[in-house]
């Protein structure tokens, strides 16, 4: 097994907090596409437009469509192993809590417990006039608001929103306190997320396909796929 990963194990089981954040690069492993990569969605779409309040209120066609497009996505994928890894771990003792950009909810869905949804969830639907929920079938059959006839929408963080500040407060708490912090699959480019790794006073950690242009340096990085890693990991930690 690669030393890297017999070290990372290493670290967590002499950790007491050790908060996860990830980010795209564990979804598309599951074939969600990668809407940051040139070959992704962002190609065919802008995704400062498409993904702003811009768009919900001014090309709400496109943005439905869009958004359309990734529900049936969540809704037809799977996570893959590393997810239920991860959970393992989380139930054994060896992870505190998951922080997420991902809006996919494939934490949640592989049985993971504390994990805090930074920019939201595709998994409900929501008014964006009234605030009164709606399905996921009325979004996709460009129903309106049931209650007030307004805009539905999914429950995430669009550009030119907030982060739930709830959330964000609890994620900058942990890795404050934290002893370990490590990032998988993402790149570090969304501010502002990628300023959590720089709030612990522990050991810091990437593992992702590339390595990250973030002037953060982490005490180890593992370059790689995001679940043949993880499968790895947990077999160091859990002995299974």
């Amino acid at each position: 097994m690669d030393r890297k990963i017999l070290e990372l194990a290493d670290w967590m089981k002499k950790s007491k907090q050790t908060v996860l954040l990830t980010g795209a690069g564990m979804s598309t492993e599951s074939g969600i596409p990668d809407f940051r990569s040139q070959t992704g969605l962002w190609a065919k779409y802008d995704p400062a437009y498409v993904s702003s309040t811009d768009a919900l209120r001014d090309h709400y066609d496109l943005f439905r469509d869009f958004y359309s497009l990734r529900i049936q996505d969540i809704t037809t994928l799977s996570p893959h192993e590393g997810y239920h890894a991860l959970s393992e771990m989380e139930a054994k003792g060896f992870i505190t809590s998951i922080a997420t950009q991902n809006v996919d909810g494939f934490h949640e869905l592989s049985g993971a417990k504390d994990v805090w949804e930074l920019h939201g969830s595709l998994r409900t639907v929501s008014c964006h006039d009234c605030g009164c929920s709606g399905t996921h079938l009325e979004f996709t059959n460009k129903q309106s608001c049931s209650h007030c006839n307004g805009k539905l929408r999914p429950d995430i963080v669009l550009f030119g929103e907030m982060l739930p500040q709830d959330v964000w407060n609890k994620a900058i708490s942990a890795i404050e306190q934290s002893d370990l912090v490590i990032v998988i699959g993402t790149s570090l480019q969304v501010y502002p997320v990628n300023q959590l790794p720089t709030l612990t006073k522990g050991k810091t950690v990437l593992i992702n396909n590339e390595a990250s242009s973030h002037s953060h340096p982490f005490d180890l990085t593992i370059l790689g796929s995001a679940r043949d890693t993880l499968l790895q990991l947990s077999e160091a930690v859990l002995g299974n």
